[in-house]
């Protein structure tokens, strides 16, 4: 059995995914229901749970805040919250998984799934999705990057520029490594938008902050950190000039 503790501040919310996890999930024990990140604290001390359901906006002490107090977890974590675009952007940028309220059966049981698959919780994605959190820009700084066998995480003032590979994305950081990534370059431009990324071409998603110079032509292209050059769409060319405008 998978052992498993729900800590959230909304009664309705905990009775709602205790009752959802016995129906879908029978192959978790639910050890206790917390109604805030203190009692789940105190709550860690008396059981050894695999999971954590973690609400992430709770009052007093957020599901972030908990996160940060704990530090060597040794369970995995599965967020719970309402629609709130900053804090499933920072989950997401570490490669950690969320369930939106109301809970979907197919998704819990899938989250489920991922987490006893796993054989240890990663730390360093636990601490990049405070280090994001605790960011006072709300510019996400750390991206979770996961290959084959491991997750990288990695700076994102690093990444110079992102090139579409059909359903995968090379990444190209300043120290002249490249990385491949099963996401397409759609999914890092909705996730980076925010970050000072900006799609210059279908093939090419840049980081502005190492655009060196552009290059005047039909659509042009610019110049980025390394030398290299990178073709701007003639569609882009007139976006482009008024977010080089407003840096």
């Amino acid at each position: 059995m998978i052992k498993a503790i729900i800590i959230d501040d909304e009664e309705d919310s905990r009775q709602m995914l205790d009752l959802a996890l016995r129906r879908y999930c029978p192959n978790v024990e639910i050890l206790a229901l917390c109604e805030s990140a203190t009692e789940g604290l105190q709550c860690l001390e008396n059981h050894h749970p695999d999971i954590v359901f973690l609400d992430v906006q709770m009052p007093l002490m957020s599901g972030f805040d908990f996160l940060e107090k704990v530090h060597e977890p040794d369970f995995h974590i599965i967020f719970v919250t309402s629609y709130n675009q900053y804090a499933i952007k920072a989950i997401k940028f570490s490669a950690l998984d969320y369930l939106l309220k109301p809970i979907d059966a197919e998704e819990l049981v899938s989250a489920v799934n991922r987490a006893s698959e796993k054989s240890n919780p990663f730390l360093p994605q636990y601490r990049s999705v405070v280090a994001n959190m605790s960011s006072p820009s709300k510019r996400l700084s750390r991206l979770a990057i996961p290959t084959d066998n491991e997750i990288h995480l990695q700076q994102v003032a690093d990444i110079v520029y992102c090139k579409a590979d059909g359903s995968y994305t090379e990444l190209y950081l300043v120290d002249g490594q490249k990385r491949v990534v099963s996401k397409n370059i759609k999914a890092f431009e909705n996730m980076l938008a925010d970050s000072g990324f900006f799609r210059i071409h279908h093939s090419f998603l840049v980081n502005t902050s190492h655009i060196e110079k552009y290059v005047r032509g039909e659509g042009g292209y610019v110049i980025v950190t390394g030398e290299i050059h990178l073709t701007v769409a003639r569609r882009k060319k007139d976006f482009l000039l008024q977010v080089l405008h407003d840096l």
